[in-house]
């Protein structure tokens, strides 16, 4: 695996602290230019559960599942997960940015995992700025002023929103994919038809069949997924079925078709997140420190960075994973992920 990198600023970066034990490479300037840090040491693969019990906590209209690892005191790292995927997503990152002293954080999503609406009768909203407000209701409970943040596909727009509307709660951004904020409006513009076929199951989403569908074949279906759009990654049942059993929660189903319904304006969120989607359908910039990252074999829709490079007005780095990586980054190429994360901590 290589990593091709391209930056803003034309000087070198000081390397981090030496208790961190690594030999970083400098980030280097120029549209193209090249670059192979040194990787940190993976925590092993693991054949079981990593995350031993979650925790949980109200926060919002949630009672949010999640996992912790790392010393309480160190510098917070929240990673946020993806659909059809959960924090399995992070067995191999979570663990070795702790070892190397950051308190790692990873949530369930609403509608993923033991994650939980706390009144039955709240609408199962997925719209990005309700999923955004979450994971600052998660860190107004914990205490949690400031967070370096990591995500992919869903969890890379809750990351964008949050550093983009709350820039003084992000110390840095890791998000797969770059710039990922839309609109209802943008959501709603015809792309061309090899753009369109990508987006074959959010137009089944728009259906009762689908549904329906989905409802009786989640696992079948995220399956399809991951195989769709990690073509070049060959996971075993067992990495499947740990991620798939976070789609038998009970709003799964809600969350997604809403969420999916929504970006075609085909579903209206709620009242109070109006302000905050009116504000990101203005596509605000991102000023905290980013690096984005992009998997050479993403087969899931994907903007192009060079479509997105400019909304990134801070310090800025994109990096291309090469070596059949695909959509899940984090799980696919963990030592690029967690090596983005130490990187963009120290920009």
């Amino acid at each position: 695996m290589s990593i091709l990198t391209g930056g803003r600023n034309r000087q070198t970066h000081r390397a981090i602290a030496a208790t961190f034990a690594l030999s970083l490479a400098c980030l280097v300037s120029g549209a193209q230019a090249e670059e192979t840090p040194v990787q940190p040491p993976l925590s092993p693969a693991v054949s079981h559960d990593p995350w031993g019990a979650l925790k949980h906590v109200h926060a919002g209209v949630l009672d949010v599942a999640y996992a912790e690892m790392g010393p309480a005191d160190g510098p917070v790292v929240i990673l946020l997960h993806g659909w059809p995927y959960d924090i399995h997503s992070y067995e191999r990152v979570a663990p070795t940015l702790a070892a190397r002293g950051y308190r790692v954080l990873v949530p369930y999503a609403r509608g993923y995992g033991e994650t939980q609406f706390l009144s039955a009768s709240a609408m199962r909203n997925a719209e990005p700025a309700a999923l955004a407000e979450d994971v600052i209701d998660f860190m107004d409970v914990l205490h949690i002023k400031r967070a370096v943040f990591g995500g992919f596909d869903w969890g890379a727009r809750s990351a964008d929103i949050v550093a983009a509307l709350w820039p003084e709660r992000v110390k840095a951004l890791v998000a797969v994919s770059g710039y990922l904020i839309g609109s209802q409006e943008s959501g709603n513009t015809p792309l061309p038809p090899k753009a369109e076929l990508q987006w074959w199951y959010q137009y089944y989403f728009a259906t009762e069949r689908g549904r329906v569908g989905y409802d009786k074949n989640r696992s079948d279906f995220a399956k399809q997924i991951w195989q769709l759009a990690s073509p070049k990654w060959n996971f075993d049942d067992a990495t499947f079925e740990r991620s798939a059993a976070a789609l038998s929660n009970p709003d799964q189903v809600a969350i997604t078709i809403h969420n999916y319904r929504w970006r075609l304006d085909l579903a209206q969120g709620e009242a109070k997140y109006a302000p905050l989607e009116n504000r990101l359908a203005q596509l605000p910039t991102i000023t905290v420190p980013t690096i984005t990252l992009e998997g050479d074999a993403n087969g899931a829709p994907h903007p192009q960075p060079e479509a997105y490079a400019k909304k990134f007005t801070g310090k800025y780095q994109f990096r291309l994973i090469t070596g059949g990586i695909g959509h899940n980054l984090p799980e696919e190429a963990p030592q690029a992920f967690v090596q983005a994360v130490i990187d963009a901590d120290h920009l």
